[in-house]
């Protein structure tokens, strides 16, 4: 029976701009890899199952869409004598998916039950273009791989001194007697060594204190340079790697003959490949033992879509939680009806909780056939959460990107974005769970009268005291260990302000102190072990001795307004709008010699929060025009014009925000779009400007407090992030979570990207955790 809509409905290919979902279903993670595969409808590209949840028939009854093409793939059978190459480059490998599967396709139409003919004039071109499309995934692992390195103005500028021959053998750094990880100025010629590199090799900074003294951007590292004409090339002026393309003519300069060069030192890019190598956490035990494969409900491990792994470890670790498991793994409740499902939230955080907690997925990669050639362990393929990664990151100028990321900062990202979304009753949003009060008691050191503020906050930030052991040969730094209940007790010490008192003029200061007013019913800590070299946050590797045992914070509890204490009087509200920067934060920043101006900037675009936070926005905003000039904030008179441009507003409304918000934030930001959508993400719950409209109209009733004040307030540790690596925004992730398994005792789950096993000494991980997960118990 021929197909009436075949001929009444206008078909198209792809374009290059549009997303084409043929890996998985946008609504859950049945992929083409099952036997009855998937179907993408042939007029919007959306990827729906076939199976059991019928999302395919759902996309047609709801978008009256009935053509879609069935996609099946199969692993083909292929017998190799010797076992892959372990991958050593940051490249995509040359096989092709046609190589590795067989795949099978048919055309049919919903609504006639029917299966029509591929080849056809008219279905033939979006077949092929539907199956030749890059997908979300695809297009990320070659970002991911592939490092794109260009060149920059410095180089394209460049102007050399006059050319000489330089020694043969090109002799030592100029500063010091180092022969090896040296850097030649393009500019004048001169030889200084680079920093210290991974895997012992020395340096002094000397080529960076040459390009700082003398203003001379660009570098290029001598033992990198190979005749077929790569090398390491940097740019100190914009500190990236870059591509001189004039490379030959350059060097040619300082009488060095590019094909004349042999490559005697690991490139950059070689040793970022060995390090990434190294910081791979054991998946062995310690009579080398490999670790046993976990599979089941909760045990779904998430595949490493390059550079992901700061996602895949705080994901399974809210995933753990209770409260996100009852609010996102709700099979009972339909999904939202929404035009595009992949670029809906909720859609794809049910997606998710679905996949992580079902256990339909948590099988062994049928891939791998273990034998006495190839004895691999079957760990599982793991889900990719592409769709949701492109969500959470779009609009965002870290999270956007194939870099990796610091996995502290996602979680607050995550939890912003899941605090604005909607959450219609008897849906519960999870993150007030994470949520309590601190209270700040300050008292003036010459009248005593004090005063209580409280915050709401869902983690907190812990300074990991750092003490540098002595070295002991063969070994790297070492660092004196120390408790969690060391650094609560800093946290939570006082410390001295410098204030004038508004009540008594009194210029002799305050002394603050910060304490529980409520706990929540998971408490998140963030355990910074950062120092600063050479303008460069760098981690290092502090054991925090942190139990399995349920502990007490009682002694963190404050006791709030004293029948003996008097309260300082309330300060008049300026007539002018005015920010009062966080102190601590503030201090923090100038402490790491960041001018005033461009803390209180930063301060007051990430919320006034924490020092870290601002921190970040400082290195991204350190070319800003106006870094330096005084902060002002533009009155409600002042600025209105810019800031409520139609189009600025349309182009926030675009990224998920509404008109009232978007209008706030632009006249805070002196409309400054960029700046307005960081200050978007540091104010969630700011309802924003009507323009002249009332806002909805909320609860007389007061709010109550986030968190609960009962006693005793016990904790225990339910998971962690570690982290390994010499920065934040390098190195590798992975989760450890207490589960139960085969026993009633709880036991500790190593989720490492898809690899899902019982963990070996995760004593030693826990010494070096980066996010702690406490749950309260009773």
């Amino acid at each position: 029976m021929a197909c009436v809509h075949l001929d009444s409905i206008s078909l198209s290919p792809p374009t290059p701009a549009q997303s084409v979902y043929r890996e998985d279903c946008t609504q859950c993670f049945d992929s083409i890899d099952r036997p009855e595969g998937l179907d993408v409808c042939l007029q919007c590209f959306n990827g729906g199952c076939v199976g059991l949840r019928a999302h395919s028939q759902l996309h047609h009854v709801t978008r009256s869409h009935p053509l879609a093409l069935n996609i099946r793939r199969t692993r083909k059978q292929i017998t190799k004598d010797e076992p892959p190459a372990k991958m050593t480059k940051l490249a995509i490998a040359a096989e092709t998916e046609a190589d590795r599967y067989d795949i099978t396709t048919a055309v049919k139409c919903h609504e006639c039950a029917t299966e029509l003919d591929k080849t056809s004039p008219k279905l033939a071109p979006i077949v092929d273009g539907i199956l030749k499309a890059n997908t979300f995934s695809r297009q990320e692992e070659v970002k991911a791989w592939e490092q794109e390195l260009t060149s920059c103005e410095h180089i394209l500028l460049l102007q050399q001194h006059e050319g000489r021959k330089l020694q043969s053998d090109l002799g030592h750094c100029s500063k010091c007697e180092l022969k090896e990880n040296l850097w030649l100025c393009l500019e004048c010629g001169n030889l200084g060594c680079g920093r210290a590199q991974f895997g012992g090799v020395g340096g002094n900074s000397h080529g960076l204190a040459h390009a700082t003294e003398s203003n001379h951007a660009v570098a290029v590292k001598l033992g990198s340079i190979s005749p077929e004409g790569t090398a390491d090339v940097y740019c100190y002026q914009c500190d990236e790697e870059r591509v001189d393309s004039d490379l030959a003519t350059h060097l040619a300069n300082w009488g060095i003959i590019l094909s004349d060069q042999v490559k005697t030192e690991k490139s950059l890019t070689e040793m970022q490949i060995e390090q990434n190598l190294r910081w791979e956490f054991s998946m062995t035990t310690e009579d080398g033992k490999e670790l046993r494969p976990l599979f089941g409900p909760s045990l779904t491990g998430l595949k490493n879509l390059g550079n992901s792994c700061y996602l895949a470890s705080i994901l399974q670790c809210l995933f753990d939680l209770p409260a996100f498991q009852a609010r996102y793994n709700i099979p009972e409740i339909d999904l939202p009806m929404v035009t595009d499902p992949a670029q809906d939230l909720e859609t794809q955080l049910r997606k998710l909780g679905d996949g992580l907690l079902s256990g339909r997925y948590s099988l062994p990669d049928s891939d791998v056939i273990a034998s006495e050639e190839s004895p691999e362990i079957p760990y599982q393929k793991g889900l990719a959460p592409s769709m949701l990664k492109h969500l959470i990151g779009r609009g965002h100028a870290e999270f956007s990107t194939m870099r990796q990321q610091d996995a502290f900062e996602l979680l607050q990202h995550l939890i912003k974005l899941i605090t604005r979304s909607p959450h219609p009753a008897p849906l519960v949003d999870p993150t007030q769970y994470l949520r309590f009060v601190l209270e700040q008691r300050l008292q003036c050191l010459n009248c005593k009268k004090v005063r209580y503020t409280s915050t709401e906050q869902d983690s907190i930030f812990i300074d990991v005291p750092i003490e540098k052991l002595p070295a002991v040969e063969g070994e790297g730094e070492r660092y004196k260990p120390v408790t969690l209940k060391q650094c609560l007790d800093n946290f939570t010490a006082q410390e001295a302000v410098e204030l004038t008192c508004s009540s008594c003029g009194s210029k002799d200061g305050f002394v603050k102190r910060s304490l529980f007013k409520t706990f929540p019913t998971t408490l998140v800590v963030n355990a910074r072990k950062m120092t600063v070299e050479n303008w460069v946050p760098r981690k290092v590797d502090v054991p925090v001795i942190v139990g399995d045992e349920p502990f007490l914070l009682d002694e963190y509890v404050s006791s709030g307004l004293q029948p003996s204490e008097e309260q300082l009087p309330e300060e008049e509200v300026a007539a002018a709008p005015a920010f009062v920067p966080n102190e601590g934060a503030l201090d923090g920043l100038m402490a790491m010699g960041f001018p005033r101006n461009r803390c209180e900037k930063a301060l007051h675009a990430t919320g006034n929060s924490d020092a870290n936070t601002a921190m970040e926005w400082l290195f991204g905003h350190m070319d800003d025009p106006d870094i330096d000039e005084p902060l002002v904030i533009a009155s409600a008179a002042t600025g209105d014009n810019a800031a409520a441009d139609p189009e600025k507003i349309e182009m926030l409304g675009a990224m998920g925000f509404g008109a009232p918000q978007a209008r706030k934030a632009l006249k805070e930001t002196s409309g400054n779009v960029e700046r307005a959508v960081e200050w978007l993400f540091s104010h969630p719950d700011d309802q924003g400007d009507f323009g002249g409209e009332s806002a909805p109209a909320t609860e007389d009733k007061e709010a109550a407090p986030a968190g609960s004040g009962a006693l005793p307030a016990k904790f225990q540790l339910q998971s962690i992030v570690c982290h390994k690596g010499a920065s934040i925004h390098t190195g590798h992730y992975v989760a450890f979570i207490r589960k139960i398994l085969d026993t009633e005792v709880p036991k500790w789950v190593l989720f490492n990207d898809e690899k899902v096993v019982e963990a070996g000494d995760v004593e030693e991980m826990k010494k070096t955790a980066y996010v702690y997960f406490f749950n309260r118990v009773v």
